[in-house]
Order: structure tokens, then sequence, then C-alpha cells
């Protein structure tokens, strides 16, 4: 089951790259920066749903096969991907650490404070690499800020996309029974 949704989770990380890419180009920074990021979300949601091990895997496949699609030197999409995959893991870390305990998925303010955690990190680690690794990167002193509210941004918009699904399904479920329980009185 896990190879399952480590497999459907990488390929929707790439899909869901692109049409942002696609949806967000007004938002676009710089090639590596936009002011939404729908991945953001998901490498938090790998990690929720698929834990510390599986997420990240799930992360790194759909982070490596997004190496086919930007023009960046293979060395920097590996550091690219190396940093989107300790980045989740660094704020799971660090919520664990403040709060001594697991993320409480039904608690909203559990999930904003890992999001706000994650964007935070992310912006820095990326930020850091691109420091130490090809400087030519780093064209503003604000860039590590609009990374930070692309992400924010991203995660957000794929939190309201994921309830807006369920609250669907849960509709759609409700309307289901109600239809059902109607057919047996009928019947």
């Amino acid at each position: 089951m896990h190879a399952l949704l480590i497999l459907a989770l990488a390929i929707l990380f790439p899909v869901v790259h692109i049409l942002g890419d696609w949806l967000f180009q007004f938002a676009e920074i710089s090639p590596h920066i936009s002011l939404i990021y729908l991945p953001a979300f998901l490498r938090i949601l790998n990690l929720l749903v698929l834990g510390s091990w599986y997420g990240s895997l799930a992360t790194f496949f759909g982070s490596s096969l997004l190496l086919y699609y930007v023009n960046d030197p293979l060395w920097l999409g590996l550091l690219n991907v190396a940093c989107s995959c300790a980045s989740p893991l660094a704020a799971l870390f660090l919520f664990k650490l403040q709060s001594d305990r697991a993320v409480s998925l039904s608690s909203l303010k559990d999930l904003t404070v890992l999001i706000l955690l994650y964007c935070l990190v992310n912006s820095l680690i990326h930020h850091a690499a691109w420091a130490v690794f090809d400087p030519s990167l780093l064209k503003n002193p604000l860039d590590a800020f609009w990374m930070f509210m692309g992400d924010l941004n991203g995660s957000l918009l794929g939190t309201y996309l994921i309830k807006l699904i369920f609250d669907r399904i849960e509709l759609q479920k409700l309307f289901q029974q109600d239809k059902d329980q109607d057919q047996h009185l009928q019947g």
C-alpha cells in the first residue's frame, strides 16, 4: 500500500508543479521562486499522510521527476531536491521539539504552526544552499521572504483545496445516504 501511495504522490508532485507554473505564471519572481507554489503543500502532505520516511521518498521521487522539466544543471537540480526533502523533515522535527508531541491532524493550530515552520525552514535551507553552492542565484535580498510567501500561499491554497474536496466527498456521502434511506423507505 505504501508503494502505491508513494508512486501516486510522486507523480502528483510534478503534475502540480507544472500546472502551478502554468496557472500562476503571473506570480513568478524568478525560475526558483513563485508567490504561489502549490507543491509546497504536497511536501507537508506527503509527510503527514505517509510519515517521515515514506513521505520523504514521495517528495524525493516527485522532485526528481522535475529534473527533466527544469532547465537547471543536474547538480543544482539535485541540490534543490535535497533541500525540498530536508525542509519538511526539519519543520516536523522543530514542531515536535517545541511542542513535545506529534502534529495533531485535527488541530488547525498544529497544522498552521507546522506550515509556518516549513515555509520558513524551506526558504532558509534553499537560500543557504544557494549561497554556498551558487551565489549567482541570490539576486535580491527579499527573495528569501518571497519564497516564504510563495510556500505559504501554496500551502494554504493546497489546504483549502483538500478541504473543499473532503467537504464535497462528505456532502456526496450524505446525499447518497439520504437517497439510500429514501429508497429503503419507499421499498
